[in-house]
């Protein structure tokens, strides 16, 4: 997320709960930055983002170009088998028209995916999975106030496979089928609505085109509704480099609906890059709670209940035999 607006509404709300499990009543959506979240949809969740945008890049050094376009980022995930897995689909069309400033302008135009990828994601560790909150009944503060274990992050990875298409005016030259992508993710909410996220990725790995992403995603809410986001995104490549900044927010409409809009930029000219989007995510919803074991127990300590119950009542049943 892409960012984590759904992190920050839940923990706006209640701190800790969120994190001891992977579905919410809230959707999780990455959106609208480029970063993904430790935590996956849930199970039986289908969920889909879409975001158009609105591009324009200017190189100023020889040769000088200017790029202006429109695009749309996508994608689409489900939940599957555990609540710690995730498959997904997503990608980025863009269409758009680049210009050289020479004697004579040229221009060409140009259209395709700048992405196509397929793949999962696991959630690792989860440093609250069945935590219980212990209450300060002596003091508000310390209930609500900073603790070390929140330096402490959720981690899952991801992998996926990505496809691009012959002379993709996008990709080095070369670069076309298959090729892979793999990336390390981390999470820490912080009390206060805080949310902070990293991600560590390497993209098209077995291709000319080895691309290095590192995104670090500082998302706040305000209230149960409304929450705003700031980015840093590198990218590091032979094809291209650069160092990106997205901020923005998003709008919870309902628990399964939330738009948001972001604008990115960077600080250089070879080239400069300018863009805003608008986006919208929807789920549908299927999950279904599992069952709760009663008292904290475990199914081994039910069974042996069951057993002595068992035995309590062929005992009772002989005692009244001898009585009759």
């Amino acid at each position: 997320m892409t960012s984590i607006f759904k992190t920050t509404f839940i923990f706006s709300l209640c701190c800790t709960a969120f994190v001891h499990a992977q579905y919410t009543d809230v959707i999780n959506s990455n959106r609208p930055g480029a970063s993904q979240t430790a935590f996956s949809v849930g199970i039986n969740v289908l969920q889909f983002e879409v975001g158009p945008f609105l591009m324009n890049e200017k190189r100023t050094p020889y040769p000088s170009y200017e790029v202006k376009g429109f695009g749309v980022d996508f994608a689409a995930h489900y939940g599957f088998f555990k609540e710690a897995l995730e498959f997904n689909f997503q990608g980025t069309y863009q269409r758009d028209t680049k210009t050289y400033n020479v004697a004579v302008p040229v221009e060409n135009e140009r259209a395709n995916f700048k992405n196509l990828n397929f793949g999962a994601k696991y959630l690792v560790y989860d440093p609250n999975k069945n935590r219980e909150e212990k209450i300060n009944v002596y003091s508000y503060h310390a209930n609500r106030g900073f603790k070390w274990r929140q330096l402490i992050p959720a981690v899952a990875v991801s992998a996926g496979v990505n496809y691009d298409t012959k002379d993709n005016p996008y990709t080095a030259n070369g670069v076309e089928g298959l090729s892979y992508r793999a990336a390390l993710i981390t999470q820490n909410n912080f009390y206060g609505g805080w949310v902070f996220v990293t991600n560590l990725m390497m993209d098209r790995i077995s291709s000319d085109q080895q691309d290095l992403h590192y995104i670090l995603t500082l998302t706040h809410s305000f209230n149960p509704k409304w929450a705003i986001f700031a980015e840093k995104h590198g990218i590091k490549s032979d094809f291209y480099a650069d160092n990106l900044v997205r901020f923005g927010g998003g709008y919870l409409f309902n628990k399964d609906l939330q738009l948001d809009t972001a604008v990115t930029l960077n600080f250089k000219d070879t080239p400069s890059v300018f863009s805003v989007n608008f986006g919208v995510s929807y789920r549908i919803d299927r999950h279904v709670d599992k069952p709760k074991i009663n008292n904290n127990s475990s199914a081994k300590d039910q069974k042996k209940r069951k057993s002595r119950s068992k035995k309590k009542s062929k005992k009772k049943k002989v005692e009244n035999f001898d009585e009759g």
